[in-house]
């Protein structure tokens, strides 16, 4: 059984808890360390791979499940696997995975066996720094693949696609397919979802999960692909750097990112309000 918690705050990565290709500063660190300290379960919701939080979690201590691929994975950092994973079916992404390779996309697919790269990806740097003095057992997988790859016998089971600038006419039509759900996570980045799947769901099944009560869950994010956590949660918080839509979500807004806005909101608003409960 889980270990008895009294709330819930998940956060979002970049732009949020840390810089994208940087490690968590102090200040956030050590109000992670207040959260435990106030009996509140902490872990990070965020639309990166599940290989690509690893040594965040063993550096921050996280002991309860992740949520990755946008909601897509819940994630056991400790042991290394999925023990939740909302799944393209077979047949939809050997279709999805054809069309985006006839049009040449920038496309960077997320299994549980590794992360998988179009011909035309232009993200594999990203996840190359993060093997940077990583164990090799503990590296995230990068594999290549082709033009044929959706044609062979068997492909791995995929829960996001992420797209770097696609052009307006195939992310139009990857928006209107009711079997997706597609959301722009950061600059230019793109995220494509079997439908139903979002950081929200996966907050509350999170929260089901452990115990703790609907009613006592904090989600903090910048971006819009947060906003169904920031919403979807009792208490949402948004960055100051966040988007119209996320600060509009909000109960809460706190600082940049930048300026520590995530330790300023746990020691401001989370831990009082979680004094109460």
């Amino acid at each position: 059984m889980p270990e008895i918690y009294k709330a819930l705050l998940a956060t979002d990565m970049d732009f949020t808890l840390l810089a994208p290709g940087k490690d968590v500063p102090e200040g956030n660190k050590e109000a992670i360390k207040a959260l435990k300290e106030a009996g509140v379960a902490f872990t990070i919701a965020t639309g990166r791979s599940s290989f690509l939080v690893g040594k965040f979690a063993e550096d921050l201590g996280i002991d309860v499940p992740i949520i990755t691929s946008n909601g897509g994975s819940l994630f056991d950092a400790a042991n290394r696997r999925q023990f939740a994973s909302r799944d393209f079916g077979d047949k939809k992404i050997r279709t999805l995975l054809r069309y985006l390779l006839d049009n040449n996309a920038d496309a960077t697919l997320y299994s549980d066996e590794g992360i998988f790269f179009a011909p035309c990806s232009s993200r594999k740097f990203f996840v190359e720094g993060y093997n940077v003095g990583v164990p090799p057992e503990k590296q995230s997988p990068i594999i290549d693949f082709g033009m044929d790859f959706p044609e062979q016998e068997r492909i791995p089971a995929f829960n996001k696609i992420l797209l770097i600038k696609p052009n307006k006419e195939l992310y139009r039509i990857l928006c209107e397919d009711p079997e997706l759900e597609a959301i722009c996570s950061g600059p230019d980045l793109y995220d494509i979802m079997p439908a139903g799947t979002s950081k929200g769901n996966a907050l509350l099944s999170l929260a089901d999960y452990l115990g703790v009560p609907r009613t006592n869950t904090f989600a903090i994010g910048d971006n819009e692909n947060d906003i169904s956590m920031i919403a979807g949660a009792e208490h949402g918080i948004a960055m100051g750097n966040a988007t119209e839509g996320a600060k509009k979500a909000a109960e809460y807004i706190t600082t940049n990112y930048d300026s520590l806005g995530f330790a300023k909101a746990v020691y401001e608003f989370v831990i009082p309000l979680t004094e109460k409960f």
